[in-house]
């Protein structure tokens, strides 16, 4: 089979390019041996965020009175798992190759490895083999795997990852989860809603890499829902029949189930790389077109070239990337000037995150540390979100704080962050004042709804100053 574009994956990011380039005029081909639609559909993102959802909303309404009178039951937890396989409709991925197909795209079921410049073997399940060849482009889309650190026991105690955790069925009586990452805390928020005992053991502590705020008001979301937070690492983990045994210095931490959360590693061992002079098991380094260093054919986006693992980065990446590719093929003008159409500039300074923690966390930019470190002239102003109108509306004893980042000698945002409840949908105005470089003077003149929360911006303005 003969096709413009093979893209290993297919994933919600590699969908994305498949669609681009297919808009752009080009033909595609997606490879995929597990669900089409990738882990974001079925087991990260929309699994995750739906078993979340559910505690949260429980206690966003106990924090208003009047509506805290009407909720006289506990959560309903298997009323939750039964939404989140509703969400993933049961690992069903029909809809989504019905989705693949009414693109003009086309689907090949299997295990997919280069075998040289442009071309793709493809090994089906029952062991029948396709040929592949592109005439313009093979995308890597693979993604990554959950990484497990090197402790003594932990292989063979059979822990959960990821996967494990957003697809079970019911919930453990006890829970112990290794990291303090984004995946470990929103793990411990939903499980902890559940009533299960949960305990995270963090030798770094919490949301490492972002704001200090963060890893405080999340830290102490997480005790008032009885999770154990403790600053250590296990040494060794054994599995009995009465669980999984997890052993810290003199002490031991006893639980039904043990998550590890400790990190990624890219889905580049098994498919090929080496035959076109990449290492198996590698990151995939690209350039802002997304094109493999040293060629000129090969494309990594999402996760697997490590420049930002998150899916809304990698579908943004991906945009690019089929953009560019379908530009190339038909010798048409490259815009690979920063913030150009074939590039993905915001990978490097402007990257938006939420993490669905109790309470949330949204951030975009530079944090503090990392604005300093790269040598900018750095002011931080910080402010209550409980002192904005809109929040004491929101939710009585309301907890929060916003925190921006400002380039002093520009006198613009490199970064934003807030923490609190229902914060995530105030980060797209961040993202956009960030990566538009919006000057201070001007942000002045955008004027917030009241009483929303939003007039964080005008208080956090107030307390930077006209200047």
């Amino acid at each position: 089979m003969d096709a413009d574009i093979v893209i290993l994956g297919a994933g919600a990011v590699a969908e994305n390019v498949a669609d681009r380039a297919v808009q752009g005029g080009l033909t595609a081909v997606l490879v995929e041996s597990e669900l089409v639609g990738g882990e974001c559909s079925y087991w990260a993102c929309m699994p995750s965020k739906t078993l979340i959802r559910s505690g949260m909303a429980l206690r966003a309404a106990q924090r208003v009175p009047g509506a805290a009178q009407a909720v006289t039951g506990q959560l309903d937890v298997a009323a939750v798992f039964a939404r989140r396989n509703t969400m993933v409709h049961d690992w069903d991925d029909s809809s989504q190759v019905d989705w693949v197909r009414g693109a003009g795209i086309e689907l090949v079921r299997g295990h997919a490895r280069l075998t040289g410049e442009k071309t793709v073997a493809v090994t089906a399940a029952d062991g029948e083999a396709t040929e592949l060849t592109a005439r313009h482009a093979v995308v890597v889309a693979t993604g990554s795997d959950p990484l497990l650190p090197d402790i003594p026991g932990l292989r063979e105690a059979k822990p959960w990852t990821p996967r494990e955790a957003t697809s079970a069925q019911s919930a453990p009586a006890s829970l112990a989860i290794i990291g303090g990452g984004v995946v470990a805390v929103e793990m411990a928020t939903a499980y902890a809603s559940f009533g299960t005992r949960v305990t995270i053991l963090a030798r770094s502590g919490l949301l490492r890499g972002q704001e200090d705020i963060a890893a405080e008001l999340v830290g102490a979301g997480l005790r008032e829902l009885g999770v154990d937070i403790r600053t250590a690492s296990p040494e060794r983990v054994e599995r009995t029949e009465d669980g999984v045994t997890l052993f810290v210095g003199d002490d031991a931490v006893v639980a039904e189930e043990v998550l590890v959360a400790t990190g990624r590693a890219p889905r580049t061992q098994d498919i090929g790389v080496e035959t076109v002079g990449l290492t198996p098991g590698d990151w995939l380094e690209v350039d802002d077109t997304l094109l493999v260093a040293g060629t000129d054919w090969l494309y990594a986006v999402g996760d697997v070239n490590h420049r930002a693992l998150l899916t809304h980065q990698g579908k943004y990446q991906a945009r690019a990337c089929g953009d560019v590719i379908a530009a190339r093929a038909k010798g048409e003008p490259v815009d690979d000037a920063p913030w150009g159409r074939h590039v993905a500039t915001a990978d490097h300074r402007v990257v938006p995150q939420v993490t669905f923690s109790e309470p949330e966390v949204a951030s975009v930019g530079l944090t503090s540390a990392a604005a300093e470190e790269a040598g900018y002239d750095v002011r931080v102003v910080d402010y209550d979100l409980s002192w904005v109108a809109g929040s004491s509306v929101q939710a009585d004893g309301y907890t929060g704080t916003a925190r921006m980042v400002v380039d002093e000698e520009r006198r613009v945002l490199l970064g934003v962050t807030f923490v609190g409840q229902d914060v995530a949908e105030l980060l797209q105005a961040a993202t956009i004042a960030v990566a538009g470089e919006v000057p201070i003077d001007r942000l002045w003149h955008a004027v917030p709804a009241y009483p929303t929360m939003s007039e964080i911006w005008l208080r956090l303005l107030e307390s930077y100053g006209r200047g």
